[in-house]
């Protein structure tokens, strides 16, 4: 008798670590089976032209490293679309000023404004007014007033442009053009198409 069940023992131990091997690959699947997976990344939605926060009866300043205003945005109704940081604005009133503190106001039925408001696009009855200010050489320059159903205003480097019909007014005198492209900073206006003025022959 116990020599059957050594027989029959040493028979069992030869297949024993085939057994083992089996039991462990058994395992080994059942954990992969029953682990947890990994959360798969969500997908990228993409960022469509809708706006994100809306205003009524509003007013945005912006302001220099060392606290000056340099802008003043105010209209009836405003909407931001992030996807391109800019502001749309009904019945816009834009007031800006540079590093000397000379004033320009701008107006329209709708404004399309980047971030900071250093870029301005003006449509509908767009108006952009330079106050009177003192030049370089002490002389006080007039008035200047342009007048569009398009205008865009960059006003970090005070320059106006339009590719639509432009007026422009200035102590009394009146020119109008199909294009325009205005620098303040270096006094210089560009008028292309057809070209009409009207001076008053008065000294500014």
């Amino acid at each position: 008798m116990f020599a059957l069940l050594r027989d029959a023992w040493e028979r069992l131990s030869i297949y024993l670590p085939l057994v083992l091997m089996v039991l462990l690959a058994l395992g080994t699947y059942w954990l992969v089976r029953n682990a947890p997976t990994l959360a798969q990344p969500a997908a990228v939605r993409p960022v469509n032209h809708e706006p994100d926060y809306f205003m009524r009866n509003f007013s945005v300043k912006t302001f220099d490293a060392n606290g000056r205003l340099r802008s003043d945005i105010r209209g009836e109704q405003a909407w931001h679309y992030p996807d391109t940081d800019t502001l749309e604005i009904q019945k816009a009133h834009i007031r800006s000023l540079n590093e000397q503190g000379h004033v320009t106001v701008s107006t329209a039925k709708r404004a399309l404004s980047n971030a900071d408001g250093s870029e301005v696009q003006l449509f509908g009855d767009a108006v952009v007014v330079r106050e009177p200010v003192k030049g370089a050489d002490g002389r006080m320059l007039p008035r200047l007033e342009l007048r569009s159903e398009f205008l865009h205003a960059y006003t970090n480097v005070e320059r106006v442009r339009s590719h639509l019909p432009v007026e422009l007014l200035r102590s009394g005198d009146r020119f109008t053009a199909d294009r325009m492209d205005y620098d303040n900073l270096d006094r210089l206006l560009q008028l292309d198409g057809r070209v009409r003025g009207t001076v008053t022959g008065r000294a500014p």
